[in-house]
């Protein structure tokens, strides 16, 4: 069992005051690896990748999973370290939501605007905001490739409206603003495996990548049992989510490079 298999008291009250928590070595060097490996192998993925304007004159890609499958993605979203900690800070049995690729290449990649997910979460009927995701580190992540920004304690603001930016929804520019000069800005620089949890409503956005160097990252998405959306949407409604022992996650990375090789 993974040392991070559960949060401390102590994250529990950062995730809660601040809205995220970041954690070192989530996956550890084999795991990510093999990780960077198969998505980088998987040109089906990179080839049903979705494309964003920014509205900035660059473009994100994307791959978004809906279904929880017996791969790399699958076991991860599934494994003791990410879930426990998702049903302490929700305080209630999670399930999986989704899980996307951000496939922000070098010089190329797009920014993401300032957004809450719960601004696009609460239009498919959620009716609370008690969801919260986990950004894995597939590649380096830096402020000069764009790495994850965060308004720390945003969160507490509550739903921000939220309108078009380029092919993005981006939350109310002005309330944004405000936000930027009373709250602290977090640049979530992190090495190959480390993670940040997040709350659905936490502000974040991101740089578009003029660097040489690629950022990959792996999401996991999660809604609480309670929040069971009142109505069908793209992304599903409550279903039991089995967990996985954190061993598993190499096991089935090992498995998946071993077929495709």
């Amino acid at each position: 069992m993974s040392a991070h298999c559960a949060f401390t008291a102590s994250q529990i009250a950062d995730f809660h005051r601040d809205g995220f928590v970041i954690v070192e070595g989530l996956l550890n060097a084999d795991e990510v690896g093999l990780l960077g490996k198969i998505a980088r192998a998987d040109h089906q993925m990179q080839q049903s990748a979705a494309s964003r304007a920014d509205g900035e004159g660059g473009a994100i890609r994307l791959v978004v999973e809906n279904t929880v499958t017996d791969d790399i993605y699958g076991a991860i979203v599934r494994s003791q370290r990410i879930v426990q900690p998702m049903e302490q800070v929700l305080a209630d049995e999670v399930y999986h939501y989704h899980h996307k690729m951000i496939l922000k290449e070098a010089l190329t990649g797009g920014a993401w605007a300032w957004h809450q997910d719960y601004g696009y979460w609460y239009n498919n009927g959620c009716l609370f905001p008690d969801m919260a995701s986990c950004l894995i580190a597939v590649d380096r992540a830096t402020r000069e490739n764009g790495c994850l920004q965060v308004l720390k304690g945003s969160h507490l603001m509550g739903r921000l409206e939220h309108g078009k930016v380029g092919d993005q929804t981006g939350a109310d520019p002005e309330r944004v603003a405000a936000a930027c000069q009373r709250m602290e800005l977090v640049y979530c620089e992190m090495e190959p495996g480390s993670a940040v949890f997040f709350h659905g409503n936490l502000l974040h956005r991101s740089d578009q990548n003029k660097s040489p160097n690629p950022r990959w990252a792996l999401i996991c998405c999660y809604n609480s049992k309670h929040n069971d959306p009142y109505k069908e949407s793209k992304h599903p409604r409550y279903t039991p989510l089995e967990k996985l022992a954190d061993e598993k996650v190499l096991e089935i990375a090992q498995r998946d490079w071993a077929r495709s090789n």
